[in-house]
């Protein structure tokens, strides 16, 4: 007997039925818009039911929706279970978006990841690092790494890593400047940081944490350009450990006196809400960082 609609079209209603939009549901499967809608459509008609209702914040499902998505979340664990079990490395495909912090994303994961596009050449990979144009409170990504993990829907929020931060001046630049013995000589010295009505996270508030009142002479968006002012030789700014160390002009200032910590947390869906590629990549990401926890401290 025929079925009356295709096996495959479950594959697009599980990804829009995940992420709540088409555009998300195709950036996931890396295909386009229009094909999202042709098997959503193409399911419905085969199924002689609505699974979505339709609203401009996007898909929600309908109750029969509902009832189809443990269904076919069962046959797509199944599914994986086979991939894994019997399919090799490479043959696992997909297209995933990692939001991550700009320090994280930018200095330490972005040069790893040739390594993981060599072991999986199928999934193809989005890293975006300006975080505060992400929606965390959606799922606008399908891995995030940030500070202060967003309560999402069937989703996981694991710590990453500790890491620390401390204060860093150039050499050149402390040799040339009046000397720094405690905390409350640091008002004697410029320092880059945040923008104030751009920091869209907390933990990143770093300066008043430091010293109250402690205002910064170049505000910028970007930690690439506060670390860049510091090398520099124009003054001092804050920057986790493990960046600082590949700019070797950069020494801490009182490291046993002013250090601050923070945490990474690895935002994923939950188990039988994801796609293995999805699966594959965060794992991948915890045991990378698991390797080298030493670089954080």
């Amino acid at each position: 007997m025929a079925l009356a609609f295709d096996w495959g079209d479950l594959r697009y209603f599980l990804a829009v039925a995940r992420t709540g939009t088409v555009s998300a549901a195709a950036r996931r499967l890396a295909v386009d818009h229009a094909t999202v809608i042709r098997r959503i459509d193409a399911l419905e008609r085969g199924l002689s039911t609505k699974l979505f209702e339709r609203t401009l914040r996007g898909y929600g499902l309908t109750r029969t929706g509902i009832k189809l998505l443990e269904a076919a979340a069962k046959i797509d664990h199944e599914a994986a279970h086979i991939e894994a079990e019997i399919g090799s490395a490479g043959e696992i495909s997909g297209h995933i978006r990692v939001s991550s912090l700009e320090g994280f994303g930018n200095f330490f994961l972005a040069s790893r990841l040739p390594a993981f596009t060599r072991a999986y050449p199928r999934l193809r990979i989005e890293l975006l690092t300006i975080q505060q144009i992400v929606a965390l409170s959606r799922w606008e990504a399908d891995l995030i790494i940030t500070l202060n993990p967003p309560n999402l829907p069937k989703s996981d929020r694991k710590e990453l890593v500790n890491y620390r931060l401390f204060v860093y001046g150039s050499q050149e630049y402390l040799a040339s400047s009046p000397e720094i013995h405690n905390r409350d000589d640091l008002v004697r010295h410029p320092f880059s940081g945040y923008i104030d009505d751009l920091v869209f996270t907390r933990g990143l508030d770093y300066l008043s944490e430091i010293l109250p009142g402690l205002r910064p002479a170049l505000q910028s968006s970007s930690l690439y350009a506060q670390m860049e002012f510091a090398c520099a030789g124009h003054g001092l700014c804050v920057l986790p450990a493990f960046i600082a160390r590949s700019r070797p002009q950069l020494v801490p200032i009182l490291p046993h006196e002013i250090m601050l910590e923070r945490s990474y947390w690895l935002v994923e869906p939950s188990q039988g809400e994801t796609s293995l590629a999805v699966h594959t990549a965060a794992s991948w990401i915890r045991e990378r960082v698991s390797a080298e926890r030493h670089l954080f401290q």
